[in-house]
């Protein structure tokens, strides 16, 4: 692979992963339409992936870092837990937990909701291997983008910070993650849009569908890594692969503080005019190709 070729998919990766226009979308576009060869191999996409996960790290290197804390800090109190209920017959109180560190409450919002996202992911698995060939489907699935992004913008700004969200909510919104693995649904802008609709307010909704998307990210990675051959591995070293990921990680970090700052001045219908346009097109190229 030329070093080139590495800059542009990985300009493409950080700005389609976290732009809210649908990466799967136009990996399915571009290849039906321009007849491109676009698998650039399994070991360049799981750096890809690295990539995007490394601009959310530095996008929110303290949200990252406090999650971790905290997530360690439930694994060493769980047999704690364990223990004072045998012992003494009641379980630890989770609340008093929450209240000296909030982040545990965000760590176990994160898994509610990637335990359906996984789910549907898993079980539609089927069907998106057959939309990623279909330039009908996911040209509807992208109108259906653009209505999302539009309608985001004309939602009432919500009150309930992140830390407040309830776990009801953050299941709702894993269901609306799970669906977005379907091309044409971005995963960006559809949870986004789902925490606006549960009343988080835009900071929030935005700070959330990142943060949830760490495990669904890794989650794809390690999916693919696991199909990767070993004589394959040390290709990870080789200067265009470290470029695409660095670049990856730099348009992605650009990108998210571009669509906190797009959301908030309530500009998220530009992208719904871009989707609806690249929708239409690949519905009529559907019919004439």
């Amino acid at each position: 692979m030329s070093i080139l070729k590495a800059i542009i998919m990985g300009i493409v990766q950080g700005m389609t992963e976290f732009l809210p226009v649908s990466s799967s979308g136009h990996l399915v576009i571009f290849g039906k339409l321009l007849r491109l060869e676009l698998n650039t191999g399994i070991v360049f996409e799981v750096m890809l992936h690295l990539g995007t996960l490394i601009a959310i790290f530095c996008a929110y290197t303290k949200d990252v870092w406090s999650l971790i804390k905290a997530g360690i800090g439930i694994l060493i109190d769980i047999p704690k837990a364990i223990k004072t209920r045998i012992q003494e017959g009641h379980w630890t109180n989770k609340e008093d937990n929450r209240k000296k560190d909030p982040y545990r409450k965000l760590v176990w919002l994160i898994i509610v909701a990637s335990i359906p996202t996984a789910i549907i992911a898993f079980t539609m698995k089927p069907m998106i291997e057959y939309l990623f060939s279909s330039l009908l489907g996911t040209g509807i699935a992208l109108l259906v983008t653009g209505c999302l992004l539009y309608i985001a913008d004309k939602i009432i700004q919500g009150t309930v910070q992140l830390e407040e969200l309830k776990y009801k909510n953050a299941f709702v919104i894993g269901i609306i993650q799970g669906f977005a693995t379907i091309p044409g649904i971005s995963r960006s802008g559809s949870t986004i849009v789902a925490g606006l609709l549960n009343d988080l307010d835009k900071e929030s909704a935005i700070r959330f569908s990142f943060l949830m998307s760490i495990p669904a990210v890794l989650g794809a990675g390690l999916l693919e890594l696991k199909d990767v051959p070993t004589e394959m591995v040390s290709e990870v070293f080789s200067a265009p692969y470290l470029i695409g990921t660095a670049v990856a990680a730099i348009s992605g970090f650009i990108c998210i503080k571009a669509l906190i700052v797009i959301l908030k001045n309530q500009k998220l219908h530009w992208f719904s005019y871009y989707c609806w346009i690249i929708g239409l097109l690949a519905i009529i190229s559907h019919w004439v190709i």
